[in-house]
């Protein structure tokens, strides 16, 4: 996920959900270190809202770096295989005449299906 600062301004009320989920997943201890923890606690106890962009582009990164971590292993799949096989399949369809077939790229619930079948593929036949 990348997003413009300006777009996703960040809010302690924010940090303060990413950090509970974070704690609740046991991941806030594992993947942060102590002064990237540190940073976020003093940012969500001083400040309201982050206008400095430095200290934003420190928090996106650090935020960056938990939500990667918090992320299940089907969401992960999907976006680096699920999307291109999607993409293969409706190209497939749409050269066999399948008028409909060019929405299947986009849809994620087809991407979801095709990223199960892909992890339940045996690696021989990968």
């Amino acid at each position: 996920m990348n997003f413009p600062y300006s777009v996703f301004p960040l809010r302690s009320e924010e940090l303060v959900k990413i950090k509970r989920k974070a704690l609740q997943r046991k991941i806030w201890y594992r993947v942060l270190s102590k002064i990237e923890r540190i940073q976020i606690n003093l940012t969500i106890k001083i400040v309201d809202r982050v206008r400095s962009t430095y200290l934003a582009k420190v928090l996106h990164a650090i935020v960056k770096k938990l939500i990667a971590a918090m992320e299940t292993p089907v969401k992960r799949l999907m976006r680096e295989v699920g999307i291109s096989l999607a993409r293969k399949t409706s190209e497939i369809g749409e050269k066999l005449g399948c008028k409909s077939a060019r929405k299947w790229a986009e849809d994620w619930g087809f991407i979801q299906f095709l990223t199960i079948i892909y992890m339940n593929t045996p690696v021989l036949y990968k």
